[in-house]
């Protein structure tokens, strides 16, 4: 009877663990962050190349990427086939965000200072050893939602991949799009037919 109760109370510590080894609870009031991934430094681009070369090399490299935020255990979302992704319940503040793929071991995606709830879409992002580069910083966009009828500036600053980007505050009926894949721009994988 007393091995049953010393293997019972070992067994309650050791699921209880230590309060400040206990996996985060996601945030309440998360980050969605988008954008889509423009190419990869060193992406295998071949001697031969025209739109249909460029468009396998690039439907091939996509599915490869990997991606997560550090030190989070959670976050869903991923990468689309033609580049896109979508990270929701990324928690507000500071982040770093990694992506891997064959000859990069990781680029890291560094958001400082966003406020919670908001939206971050970046746009054109080129993935290196190390760091990404953003093809276009000034098409940045870090809004939050707002009881109010037009976007305007919320008066702070976030600071995404090294890039100061003013914070929106923009209307809640335009956050519609938050949890979707955005449409990258440029030469894609996906053909639309008319």
């Amino acid at each position: 009877m007393k091995r049953l109760a010393v293997i019972t109370a070992l067994t309650f510590l050791a699921a209880c663990g230590n309060p400040s080894e206990r996996k985060a609870v996601p945030d309440k009031n998360p980050l969605s962050v988008r954008g889509w991934v423009e190419d990869v430094e060193g992406g295998g681009q071949g001697m031969e190349r025209t739109p249909e070369t460029e468009l396998a090399r690039r439907a091939q490299l996509f599915q490869t990427i990997n991606v997560w935020v550090e030190n989070v255990d959670f976050v869903s979302g991923g990468i689309a086939g033609n580049g896109a992704f979508t990270l929701l319940d990324v928690p507000p503040g500071n982040v770093t965000i990694s992506f891997a793929t064959p000859g990069v071991e990781s680029a890291k995606l560094i958001l400082q200072n966003v406020p919670a709830g908001a939206d971050v879409l970046i746009p054109g992002v080129m993935l290196r050893n190390g760091e990404v580069k953003i093809v276009d910083p000034k098409a940045i966009v870090v809004r939050v939602p707002a009881n109010i009828e037009k976007p305007e500036p919320a008066g702070t600053q976030a600071i995404v991949a090294g890039h100061s980007v003013p914070v929106i505050r923009a209307p809640v009926k335009a956050f519609l799009d938050r949890r979707d894949y955005p449409e990258p721009g440029g030469l894609r994988t996906v053909a639309i037919y008319k």
